[in-house]
């Protein structure tokens, strides 16, 4: 275990100038506030920094705004992208009066969910395996004043670039319309950024896999390995923050938006779960697809309150914009080993180590820390209360006739749905105190601001449709 000691010797023996204290908000964007070596201390570790949480979205009001950064220790790592040599430490969110987490921190809520994952005799740790896609642009261009809304996206990559004309001439080499999986170079034209960005991560501490092109021209994905919920929570917010840093080096941009594009696939964030007990993996066993009854209970619970994990798993109105038939999005709540049209999948692995449930409903605007403590809490509702998912769906699902689709559930259809299935479906987060009303309600009132501004503003497609009629 690393100590506020270790942490100290390590800034004396690096030449550290700075350390960079960040947290991650409600919506899952990281915050940050850079201190000086010289008043890093040891009671920086025991009592830590004071700051406004007032004007953070979603947290408290101007009048009790005073809030403690806590540096845990166990997550140190340089920046590499700072000119200066900075040390970067994640924070969790403490109130001042109680010293207690404060309950609408997304690390503490995550924290939570682990101990009573513990708590409940089902396991003793939780993995999470996400697999974020994104996409990386040349220029990006965007405006919603009330006179002048809309925005464009250029990429080398773009089928609409075909004829476009460039100073050193127009290569031709780019991926169709959902043709852009796997190909070499140079129609995969951002392998070297790939690579810095797992180069980068892997220095920050992540443990990385593989990295290629996705389906969408200019989409991409980066593989890291699984690790325990609050760990692999950690790691996603680095993700994030390397890419985004990555890209901005090469002079482009990426984002994390799941449906920037009509007409192509969007992003995902497919999440790999398992939970263990004793050193041995609790979801293999003899039942379907080599899974455990506690696996399939899981798979239960998950599909069970698929419509309030949504507005965690979901939580922007474009995640609804993805969420659709015909572009590998899994909108039907069912669960196979070989079908990757359904919501839930078990990826093969003849190894008892390898047996995983895969839910595949996520997008990289998920909050990961709030995303994967949901996850956990529904699937661990689905093994206390003994929820069957029923029978596995193996078959092409969106190959069904309309009558048979019919008895399918899906996930919802907007965020306004999302946030009223949260509303109607909560108590399953509470169990343990992982989640409280407070901290539920105030997210729903963030997102509906969202919802609200959305649905309020006109948009270029109802100029094209109405604006002559």
């Amino acid at each position: 275990m690393t100590t506020a000691n270790d942490i100290l010797k390590q800034i004396k023996d690096n030449d550290v100038k700075f350390v960079d204290l960040r947290f991650t908000d409600p919506k899952g964007k990281m915050q940050h506030v850079t201190m000086d070596q010289t008043i890093v201390d040891e009671d920086m570790f025991s009592e830590g920094s004071m700051f406004d949480g007032s004007s953070i979205a979603g947290w408290k009001a101007i009048n009790e705004s005073d809030m403690v950064l806590m540096p845990d220790p166990e997550t140190a790592h340089m920046d590499p992208f700072f000119a200066q040599s900075t040390m970067v430490l994640l924070c969790d969110i403490l109130d001042p009066i109680s010293g207690e987490s404060y309950n609408r921190d997304p690390r503490g809520t995550a924290k939570k969910a682990e101990a009573y994952l513990k708590q409940s005799g089902v396991g003793d740790a939780a993995y999470f395996g996400p697999e974020a896609e994104f996409f990386i642009f040349d220029d990006v261009r965007y405006k919603a004043d009330p006179y002048n809304t809309g925005f464009k996206l250029d990429s080398t990559e773009l089928p609409s670039n075909d004829d476009a004309e460039y100073e050193t001439g127009n290569l031709g080499h780019r991926p169709r319309v959902k043709g852009g999986y796997f190909p070499v170079p140079p129609i995969d034209s951002c392998q070297d950024i790939r690579s810095e960005m797992l180069t980068v991560m892997a220095e920050m501490g992540v443990k990385v896999e593989k990295h290629h092109h996705e389906v969408a021209a200019a989409q991409h994905e980066l593989g890291i390995k699984f690790d325990t919920l609050v760990k692999n929570a950690d790691n996603m917010q680095i993700f994030k923050y390397v890419t985004h840093q990555v890209a901005n080096a090469y002079g482009k941009t990426a984002t994390f938006m799941p449906k920037p594009i009509f007409g192509d696939n969007g992003s995902g964030m497919h999440v790999h779960q398992s939970i263990w007990k004793g050193g041995k993996p609790a979801f293999a066993g003899n039942e379907y697809a080599g899974l455990s009854e506690s696996a399939l209970f899981y798979i239960g619970g998950i599909i069970k309150h698929a419509k309030s994990l949504n507005a965690f798993t979901n939580p922007s109105t474009n995640s609804f914009k993805r969420l659709v038939p015909g572009y590998e999005a899994p909108v039907l709540l069912a669960y196979s080993a070989r079908n990757r049209s359904a919501s839930c999948r078990i990826p093969f692995g003849q190894s008892p180590k390898a047996k995983r449930v895969e839910v595949r409903f996520p997008d990289p605007m998920a909050n990961p820390y709030l995303a994967f403590s949901a996850m956990l809490m529904a699937g661990l509702d689905g093994i206390k209360n003994k929820i069957h998912p029923g029978e596995a769906m193996d078959k092409d699902l969106y190959d069904l006739p309309p009558e048979e689709l019919k008895q399918i559930p899906t996930v919802c259809r907007s965020l306004r749905e999302a946030m009223e299935s949260l509303d109607a479906d909560r108590d399953y987060l509470k169990a343990g105190g992982v989640f409280d009303d407070d901290q539920i309600d105030s997210f729903i009132e963030l997102k509906m601001a969202e919802v609200l501004r959305f649905e309020m503003t006109p948009h270029p497609v109802e100029f094209d449709m109405y604006y002559s009629l």
